[in-house]
């Protein structure tokens, strides 16, 4: 039985209970989200390590990052470390998006080593071993698909992405459409080739009670992919992205009535002004399925810093409703991230989900700032880099900038307004 089954039928199962524990919030306020499907808990019945989190409204948003060989980087002790370092910087999920190497031994080591919920793409392996095995991707079947799909719910992950709704009467529309980038959806574009190729349907969508079979099986959650997000602002909200959204909507329903759950997919590259907007059609379309955006990035200028416009454009999509963040690194669109990227990527992303879940009032979020501005007026620098995002970049910088350990920091030095304030106002502070 799925979460959403044992949900419906008014069973709290052990997982919920967890999730409940971890958001401050009672077990049957997560039973009701994930029965109505505005809650999901990606959670693989052979995910053994798994240390199970919500995703969805009321819920504190989550952070994914992204790992996985390529073909010119395709060494998975490497993607590994990245792993540990994922982990470290308190990521919610992680998804393998490799495409070279190993991939399946990869993927196993990656599930044996993480407690947090694991995402795949299968589309990449299955057009990849049809070209190893056929010598073009092109040559791919329906079976050759479902066969990859079945195989990663088989070990364990817990939630795949899917690109079901780039339909053939989506990608006429949008052949008379000016778009600046077209498909920059690395999914999407090998299904429009194949769909293209041999002018039939796209077996996700085709077939798609045959892939809600699968997860029926094995529990695994459906992150509905947007093949058809902008890769620029130039693009964004066009006609083939709602469009998409439409379609994508209509397939939330159809899981929900087999008890197989599901998120939604989002942009991509959006203007500022229309960040809420794309979020409440989500909502309105998908009747309150989990949004998982990428970014989304708020400029196309800023390659080497595209982690800080996916901050500023996930706090406004999140504080107006998205649940879910998939991190940019400072490497997106230059490169595959370093160890460094990953980090600072995970930082940004947190960074910006805490900042929206202020705003949507979530369990905990304002405590959090509060006892950070305690600990900063009585300048206990153990307590403000215990409560720190990043405790381990806010000792490094206390360290090196504070030589000697000076009670206040090197920037006011004898002038800290902290200081002065207590000796003259009498205003002590709360820790001592």
């Amino acid at each position: 039985m799925t979460q959403m089954l044992a949900a419906k039928a008014g069973e709290i199962t052990p997982v919920m209970r967890r999730v409940a524990e971890k958001e401050r919030v009672t077990p049957e306020f997560i039973r009701e989200g994930v029965a109505a499907g505005t809650i999901v808990i990606p959670a693989n019945i052979n995910h053994k390590s798994l240390d199970p989190a919500g995703f969805g409204k009321g819920l504190r948003t989550k952070v994914n990052a992204n790992i996985g060989t390529s073909t010119s980087f395709p060494d998975i002790d490497r993607e590994l470390e990245k792993l540990k370092e994922v982990l470290e910087a308190k990521a919610d999920a992680v998804m393998d998006l490799s495409t070279g190497g190993e991939i399946d031994r990869g993927r196993r080591r990656i599930l044996e080593e993480s407690t947090i919920a694991v995402g795949t793409v299968p589309i990449y392996q299955a057009f990849l071993e049809n070209r190893e095995k056929r010598g073009s991707m092109i040559e791919m079947s329906a079976d050759d698909l479902f066969e990859v799909i079945e195989r990663h719910c088989s070990d364990g992950v817990d939630f795949i992405t899917v690109h079901c709704g780039v339909t053939l009467a989506i990608l006429e529309r949008i052949k008379n459409q000016s778009r600046v980038t077209d498909i920059v959806s690395r999914g999407g574009s090998f299904l429009t080739g194949w769909m293209l190729h041999h002018g039939q349907e796209n077996p996700l969508y085709e077939q798609y009670d045959r892939l809600l079979d699968l997860c029926l099986q094995y529990d695994v959650t459906l992150s509905l992919g947007d093949g058809l997000r902008p890769g620029c602002l130039a693009d964004a909200t066009d006609r083939a992205q709602i469009q998409e959204l439409i379609v994508l909507g209509e397939l939330v329903d159809r899981a929900r009535e087999r008890g197989v759950q599901a998120m939604v997919e989002g942009p991509g590259h959006v203007p500022l002004d229309q960040i809420a907007a794309n979020v409440q059609v989500q909502k309105t379309l998908c009747k309150g399925a989990p949004f998982y955006v990428l970014g989304p990035l708020v400029t196309d200028i800023a390659p080497g810093y595209d982690h800080i416009t996916a901050a500023i454009g996930g706090t406004v999509a999140a504080a107006a409703g998205a649940d879910f963040l998939c991190y940019v690194t400072p490497s997106e669109h230059l490169g595959l991230p370093t160890l460094e990227d990953v980090r600072e990527g995970i930082m940004a992303s947190r960074l910006a989900a805490h900042a929206a879940d202020l705003v949507k009032g979530i369990p905990g979020a304002m405590e959090w700032d509060r006892e950070m501005a305690r600990a900063r007026k009585a300048l206990d620098w153990e307590k403000q880099i215990e409560l720190a995002l990043d405790p381990q970049k806010a000792a490094r910088l206390r360290r090196e900038r504070n030589p000697g350990g000076h009670e206040a920091c090197t920037m006011c030095g004898d002038f800290c307004a902290m200081k002065i304030v207590a000796r003259y106002m009498g205003k002590q502070p709360e820790y001592c």
